[in-house]
């Protein structure tokens, strides 16, 4: 799907000022707002952004605030890990 965005001048000036290409910055914008809203999985930006690996994906999140592990997740995957080798 293609979407057009009608943007007044100075609005348009202001983004290119910060960024470069602007419509990959508005791409951006919106994974990461997917992402931080839950709309959009890890996965799907990985598509939309054109990432070759989940590294990538991660890269981006962490870059811009938006991926959030922290210590008491780690310990929750290592938990579900030591269950499923429990299981094998």
């Amino acid at each position: 799907m293609q979407l057009k965005l009608d943007l007044p001048d100075d609005v348009v000036r202001g983004l290119e000022e910060k960024w470069r290409d602007l419509p990959r910055g508005v791409l951006e914008s919106v994974a990461l707002e997917g992402f931080r809203s839950g709309a959009l999985s890890q996965e799907q930006i990985r598509k939309l952004l054109g990432f070759a690996t989940r590294v990538d994906v991660d890269r981006f999140l962490k870059e811009h605030g938006a991926f959030d592990y922290t210590l008491n997740d780690l310990e929750q995957d290592r938990e579900t890990l030591g269950r499923l080798r429990s299981q094998r």
